[in-house]
């Protein structure tokens, strides 16, 4: 049983990390801003109210954890094509140092297909509506997986394609060499199944697999 921090553990994939995470025997604490318990999930869950940017805030959620997940998301919006993006990025720097503060040394976090090097994979047909509706956060995200790659943690960035709210399958793919990556779909579920499966393992080996169950 670990003890999980969940950045995000609201809504979306945080929710559902959650979910995944109290049934398999983990205790739970999903901070987020409105501090709202993660619908359907009993058990060993605690919800907490939490601002990512706030160092105060990011030390208390840390306190007694083993591991935590990132799973912050932006909503869609105008601003998110036109004004810069940078949430990603300044909550990791609030977040890694009071990880290595509090001596926690394993961390997930969740940025997406086209972030990082495996820009590099997105096809032709892709390229130009993920340019313009997405470069801005995915530019932030790029930005956070380095500052995650540069620490000295036990990491895992985990890169899905295009999320759904469907149940888990158990069939996703999961694509771990660079000659693989490439878009896809995939639901929350499936994702958050990967992330405590992962978890349960042991050590997460410092790995950003791009992960879908169907290719696009």
């Amino acid at each position: 049983m670990s003890r999980i921090l969940i950045v995000g553990g609201s809504r979306g994939i945080g929710r559902a990390v959650c979910q995944a995470a109290v049934a398999k025997g983990h205790m739970v604490r999903a901070m987020s801003r409105s501090g709202k318990m993660p619908d359907n999930v009993g058990g060993n869950c605690e919800a907490m109210k939490g601002d990512a940017l706030k160092v105060p805030d990011v030390a208390q959620a840390l306190n007694g954890i083993d591991v935590v997940v990132q799973t912050l998301g932006v909503p869609p919006s105008l601003d998110l094509v036109l004004k810069p993006v940078t949430l990603f990025s300044d909550a990791t720097r609030v977040l890694l140092p009071e990880m290595k503060k509090a001596g926690v040394q394993k961390l997930v976090s969740v940025t997406g297909f086209g972030a990082g090097d495996s820009n590099k994979s997105i096809n032709m047909l892709q390229r130009l509506p993920f340019k313009m509706l997405l470069k801005r956060a995915y530019d932030d995200k790029s930005g956070q997986e380095q500052l995650i790659e540069e620490s000295d943690l036990d990491w895992l960035i985990v890169r899905p394609g295009v999320l759904t709210s469907g149940p888990a399958s158990g069939k996703f793919r999961v694509l771990s060499k660079p000659a693989e990556w490439r878009n896809g779909i995939i639901s929350r579920a499936d994702v958050a199944d990967f992330i405590v499966q992962r978890i349960d393992a042991g050590a997460l080996n410092c790995e950003k697999p791009v992960i879908i169950r169907f290719p696009l």
